[in-house]
């Protein structure tokens, strides 16, 4: 068994302006904000007590999701008062967990339908200080790689680079042996990635990759908010999340939550989802977006590729395209 710590504290900059006034995890991605679908993943993988570890509007997580009990979980709450880097907030997250269990530590910006249950259990065999998932992407120009030898052990942490070594990356999502997180000091602004796997890899230290080539997405961007959102609900990644959400309807094309209200005539498609209490008119047509809780679209409205907030409303035959509306402002997605 092993416990969990999900880093949810950053300020979602690269999603500006649909983190204004909401934290990026608690944005939603297929009906759910997109930490739900990670508490799946790890209820999935046996996790049954993890630690929100947040800063950035901190206040907005414990109404949502209280004490974990709706998913069958124990949820505690660590609050970073200044950003500490990965390693201070696991460090500052890790206080609240008393067992000497793996401890499985979820990045905030990544939807990923790899097998963390075969993860933990091949950290557990390699009685390894920490487990990578790592990913293979078509090209790795835009990240840091990270190699492995043939017996699965990382050899080192690489920059970005024009010609990389290897087309593994680092996909956010680590086991560690509860002795290293304790080696991190309190209060203290650490990076795991550039300071603490690193150092370990140069002190020979039992450091392993779990590669792992499923569905894997950074949503870190609102163009790749909504193909995440649009993922979930067509079935390309594990939509565990959704077995107990309150959905009226649900097939490849489009979710629509219960108590939202759309009107017979119009079109939802490209893997929309429209959220609870939110209303789509006649002839109303949505492509490929998210309509958030509550947002209001009006008859004859064609909406594609764009994020809706809550409580927004979209006259009737407006046209939106690659934009983020809120109730007092539309704004163009960057492409």
């Amino acid at each position: 068994m092993a416990t969990g710590i999900l880093l949810v504290g950053g300020f979602g900059t690269r999603l500006m302006p649909l983190t204004k006034h909401t934290p990026k995890p608690m944005l939603t991605v297929a009906g759910l904000p997109a930490t739900e679908h990670q508490l799946a993943m790890a209820r999935k993988a046996g996790i049954t007590t993890l630690v929100l570890a947040t800063s950035y509007l901190a206040d907005l997580f414990t109404p949502y999701f209280g004490d974990g009990s709706k998913w069958g979980m124990k949820l505690l709450y660590a609050v970073e008062k200044e950003p500490l880097g990965t390693g201070g907030a696991i460090a500052n997250a890790a206080q609240l967990l008393d067992s000497n269990e793996s401890i499985v530590v979820f990045n905030g910006d990544v939807l990923s339908s790899h097998n963390l249950a075969e993860q933990i259990r091949q950290h557990e065999a390699n009685n390894a200080d920490v487990t990578l998932h790592l990913t293979p992407v078509d090209d790795a120009r835009a990240y840091g790689c990270v190699p492995t030898n043939s017996d699965g052990r990382v050899t080192a942490f690489l920059e970005k680079m024009d010609q990389p070594v290897t087309n593994t990356i680092n996909a956010g999502c680590y086991v560690f042996n509860p002795k290293v997180v304790k080696s991190i000091p309190l209060n203290t602004v650490i990076s795991v990635e550039r300071e603490t796997f690193p150092g370990l890899i140069g002190a020979g230290g039992d450091v392993f990759g779990f590669i792992d080539n499923s569905y894997w997405l950074d949503i870190g961007t609102p163009n790749a908010l909504l193909k995440g959102s649009r993922d979930l609900v067509n079935g390309t990644a594990d939509s565990s999340a959704l077995l107990l959400a309150d959905i009226d309807r649900h097939d490849q094309g489009a979710l629509v939550m219960n108590n939202a209200v759309v009107d017979a005539t119009a079109t939802i498609d490209g893997g929309s989802c429209i959220g609870a209490g939110a209303t789509v008119g006649a002839g109303a047509q949505i492509h490929g977006s998210i309509i958030d809780s509550g947002a209001t679209i009006g008859a004859g409205a064609i909406v594609t590729n764009s994020f809706i907030a809550s409580k927004a409303h979209v006259a009737q035959n407006t046209r939106i395209s690659a934009s983020f509306v809120t109730k007092d402002e539309i704004l163009t997605i960057p492409a």
